[in-house]
């Protein structure tokens, strides 16, 4: 399974920015010029890119066609992208504008059963399957949803076993306490997916600092790792990521 370093950008009303724990007031803002920022991406060696709609995320409805266009066009990067994707025409329409995979979220632990036929109907390596997870004092992770509100009645090796099955071979987990805070990734968490889903490509989200983290994240058998506010700050290089 090769390796994907996923430079990411998560987009709200036209501007860069990163929320601390997906929280809308907590937002940090990092400029207005997401489609630059994906030039040098790509200049600097990425094949792939992460982009998020943050608006879309909380009211539904894509709104980075115009944007996830022209990165695919004009950088030459394969964009992995969502927010917002709630039914099997967002998943056509981003596909359309050129995504090379759609993120799909809060409906994958809503709607197993309707993200399981678009697993079958654009074929598993168009979707990623987006679980975010917080662990329980039990040690279980648990899947948050509602605005991280509520917990979904099935665990996430429940949820994940079960896609897997279904033919998943991309699955994207944040751990919730790690999320933009620059603490480094669950790697515990990351080695106990690796472990349970072979042939699954497990991205690592939340806390990446360094490219150590990166590195550690391919040792415990990860298939990625998403790269956001360390790149934004400063606190790592892409080439060095990349070098991983």
């Amino acid at each position: 399974m090769s390796f994907i370093v996923y430079p990411a950008l998560d987009i709200r009303d036209g501007r860069v920015v990163r929320l601390l724990q997906g929280d809308y007031n907590q937002q940090t803002i990092y400029g207005d010029d997401p489609l630059p920022r994906a030039q040098v991406f790509a200049e600097a060696g990425a094949s792939w890119m992460h982009l998020v709609d943050l608006d879309a995320a909380r009211a539904g409805g894509y709104t980075l066609a115009p944007l996830l266009s022209a990165i695919a066009t004009q950088t030459g990067l394969k964009v992995q992208t969502g927010g917002g994707v709630r039914s099997r025409e967002d998943v056509a329409r981003i596909l359309e504008a050129g995504a090379a995979r759609v993120v799909v979220g809060s409906v994958s632990v809503r709607e197993p059963d309707t993200v399981i036929g678009w697993l079958r109907e654009f074929g598993p390596e168009r979707l990623t399957i987006a679980l975010d997870a917080r662990q329980a004092d039990d040690g279980r992770w648990l899947l948050p949803v509602h605005g991280w509100t509520e917990t979904a009645d099935v665990t996430l090796d429940e949820l994940a076993q079960r896609y897997a099955q279904a033919g998943m071979r991309h699955l994207l987990c944040t751990d919730i306490a790690c999320d933009g805070m620059l603490s480094g990734p669950n790697i515990d968490l990351y080695r106990h997916l690796s472990s349970l889903l072979p042939g699954v490509a497990v991205q690592a989200s939340g806390g990446v600092r360094s490219a150590a983290d990166v590195a550690e994240a391919k040792a415990v058998g990860c298939g990625g790792a998403i790269l956001g506010k360390a790149l934004l700050e400063g606190r790592m290089t892409l080439p060095e990521a990349l070098a991983c």
